[in-house]
């Protein structure tokens, strides 16, 4: 039984959109209103992309890792800052094609923020696609992001994708060492385009690679980071962001 629902867990990997949309899976709980611009105020407007790690999947909302850095922002910003709700353009199963897809034509989002991330291309790998696609479509993804940054390349983040062979779920499917190998290699690749651009970096595969030795950093399918993991991420990038925007 534990290993059937171990697989059905992993289908989320393999959902696919006929219409890609910038949606979140889960409902968007209402967040703070947008404040009226007001003399000396500076509002951050935060745009991530990715998918069921960046929209959370098995987790609340309040758990994802862009609402968690929001939230530590609110907390560490002067109040001269204001912050509103992330935009979150990802979805569970989402490949780099996908969320390229969702990205076009979408006339909903703002033409520039302040903070962009990026963590893309676990479902390219579970999903067995050629890694000439990811070759070709994460530096357009990270292209993208960074226009969305308004070419300040300061302001956009690249995340490692999460190695998934050290969960519950990853060690149910056959060669979780390969899986390891093969989302290295995907790293390799994402970390040297950023570093290329002047992107920062931010490696947090080690700390996904920690689901094993506690289980209290998976989420309840046995698959998916919970939002302790998630408030680990944020740790990693929070002094960062506030250098960028409190320069």
């Amino acid at each position: 039984m534990k290993k059937i629902i171990l697989l059905i867990a992993g289908c989320f990997f393999l959902i696919s959109c006929e219409k890609a949309q910038a949606v979140a899976e889960q409902p968007q709980e209402p967040g703070e209103p947008e404040e009226p611009a007001a003399p000396g105020i500076d509002t951050i407007h935060y745009l991530a992309l990715g998918d069921s790690y960046t929209i959370g999947h098995s987790v609340s909302y309040a758990s994802r890792f862009p609402v968690q850095l929001v939230n530590r922002l609110r907390g560490e910003l002067p109040d001269t800052f204001f912050i509103s709700e992330p935009d979150i353009v990802a979805r569970t199963g989402w490949t780099t094609g996908s969320l390229l897809n969702a990205l076009n034509g979408n006339d909903t989002l703002r033409s520039t923020y302040q903070l962009v991330s990026l963590l893309i291309g676990v479902n390219n790998q579970y999903q067995r696609q050629d890694f000439s696609v990811y070759e070709a479509q994460f530096p357009e993804l990270l292209s993208r992001a960074i226009a969305f940054a308004g070419g300040d390349t300061s302001r956009v983040v690249v995340l490692s994708i999460p190695d998934y062979a050290y969960t519950p779920f990853g060690q149910a499917r056959p060669g979780p060492q390969q899986i390891s190998q093969e989302i290295d290699n995907y790293n390799a690749f994402n970390r040297s385009i950023a570093e290329s651009l002047g992107v920062a970096y931010f490696d947090i595969t080690p700390i996904s690679r920690q689901g094993l030795a506690q289980p209290a950093l998976v989420a309840a399918d046995g698959l998916h980071p919970s939002g302790l993991m998630y408030g680990k991420w944020v740790e990693e990038m929070l002094g960062y962001m506030l250098q960028v925007l409190t320069p």
